[in-house]
């Protein structure tokens, strides 16, 4: 294959990788114009985007598994598809429940694109070194920036349109992908003679992940020691447990344990949750703050966040060469510091505060760590597996991404919202801003955490050593390559 139709190919599943991370995020800034028109109350209007978490969250390793045992493109068209359509109906809902209900099955399709998507990019760059290095660099971009753009283009969309076309948007660029890939992505073959699934595994790590994400988003309302979260909680860890127990007996596991054995991969999957966490939870404060606080239209909010696609694409072209030349540890670790500076300067917001003093320096600060911290978790969380797991790879550190987006927001806006309530005497606003400087503190426990994990469970990479198999899994490897046609 030429470089050229790799590069190809690489843009038109990214692009399709786009459309994903995108909705995660272009519905924050619609959310009070849904709420109006569609007579949302104030508990039921969070399930615009928990429904969507959830259920991206929950399916994600059954999609990458799909992916493995019936083909990465045909997962990745039919997931296209029903993620076209499902946008469509969205934007012609006319109800709560049908939107909530539609946005589920829209994260659902989602979580079949995803992994597939990610896979044949791993799949398509499987020779290691440069070309492999700029590959997940611009992935990582797609993933981290898309959050961002999201909300410029949410901004636009509802104030000049309605808020229909954050979800029309789709539409178009659906109907012109589907051939598009078809056409020019090669067919990739089942990696596994095998091609049952693991339907034990999958009821149970599905409902373990999307009661664990329920959980944390209704803690909040319900109280955090209510036997209703209580209740949830342990239905999650005996569904997860099962989960476990099961994998470690199954004769074709949805996931072999063993992949858990190379260090990095375990690793690079904890550091994913609270980096991605924090990222979506801190967009979706920030963006309140803008809009609640300083009144800025939804316009004005969408350009507010603009230098941090633009740093993090500059970050992409630079960190490349950096991992090449000094390895990945180091970044894991200066990285999440970086941010963690960042969320300290946003944890001292106040009522009045000025763009270019309060929040600028953080949107500066921000990109730079994220930008060189996700290249190297896609690139430790991916390496060293074999070939006929890189779609259950792909699906793990996508799984992690999204289920830690989806915890970190739930778990920062739980926050916020209890010390809001417990400053009321403050006054509205200040309440408000006090339980935003209350999360962003959460916030930088969790990249505490990233830290610890970097320097305590990721192996140290050497120079030319980024992209090269583990040590841990040479000696056992077996390799079912992927046919192409």
């Amino acid at each position: 294959m030429k470089q050229a139709s790799k590069w190809l190919i690489f843009t038109l599943v990214a692009i399709a990788q786009f459309m994903v991370v995108l909705d995660t995020a272009i519905t924050n800034v619609a959310l009070p114009a849904i709420k109006q028109q569609l007579h949302f109350t104030d508990s039921s209007l969070q399930w615009v985007v928990t429904a969507y978490a959830l259920t991206f969250g929950g399916f994600l390793l059954l999609g990458g598994r799909a992916a493995d045992l019936f083909g990465r493109r045909r997962v990745l068209l039919s997931g296209m598809g029903a993620f076209t359509l499902f946008s469509l109906l969205i934007g012609l809902s006319h109800s709560t429940a049908e939107l909530i209900v539609l946005r589920a099955l829209q994260g659902m399709a989602a979580a079949f694109m995803s992994p597939s998507a990610l896979s044949i990019v791993l799949t398509t760059f499987r020779d290691g070194g440069e070309a492999r290095n700029k590959a997940l660099a611009y992935w990582t971009l797609v993933a981290t920036a898309g959050a961002a753009i999201g909300l410029l283009l949410g901004g636009v969309l509802t104030e000049y349109v309605s808020w229909q076309w954050n979800f029309f948007i789709n539409v178009p660029v659906g109907l012109i992908m589907l051939p598009l890939i078809t056409l020019f992505v090669p067919r990739h073959d089942r990696a596994e003679e095998y091609t049952g699934l693991d339907l034990p595994g999958a009821v149970t790590i599905t409902g373990g992940i999307m009661l664990l994400v329920l959980g944390f988003s209704q803690a909040g309302n319900w109280g955090w020691l209510s036997g209703s979260t209580l209740g949830v909680f342990g239905a999650a860890l005996a569904l997860l447990t099962a989960f476990v127990f099961n994998e470690s007996r199954a004769r074709h596991p949805l996931i072999p344990l063993s992949i858990f054995r190379i260090r990095n991969v375990t690793g690079a999957n904890l550091m994913m949750a609270p980096m991605y966490g924090t990222m979506l939870g801190i967009f979706f404060l920030i963006t309140l703050y803008l809009q609640s606080v300083l009144r800025y239209s939804p316009v004005v909010t969408g350009l507010a966040f603009l230098p941090i696609p633009l740093i993090l694409g500059f970050m992409s072209t630079r960190i490349p060469g950096l991992v090449a030349r000094f390895g990945y540890r180091r970044w894991l670790i200066l990285g999440p510091t970086l941010v963690a500076i960042a969320l300290a300067w946003l944890s001292q917001l106040p009522v009045a505060g000025h763009y270019g003093i309060n929040l600028l320096p953080a949107f500066v600060l921000l990109p730079i760590g994220v930008g060189m911290t996700f290249l190297p978790i896609v690139a430790s969380a991916t390496s060293g597996v074999p070939a006929h797991q890189a779609g259950l790879a792909s699906g793990l550190v996508t799984t992690s991404q999204m289920t830690g987006g989806a915890l970190g927001l739930s778990i920062l806006s739980s926050v916020a919202a209890s010390v809001t309530a417990s400053s009321v005497h403050l006054g509205p606003r200040a309440a408000l801003v006090h339980g935003f400087d209350g999360a962003m503190l959460v916030a930088i426990a969790f990249m505490v955490l990233a830290v610890l994990l970097a320097i305590g469970v990721i192996r140290q990479q050497g120079p030319g050593e980024t992209q090269q198999e583990s040590t841990e899994t040479r000696g056992d490897r077996r390799l079912h390559p992927v046919t192409e046609g």
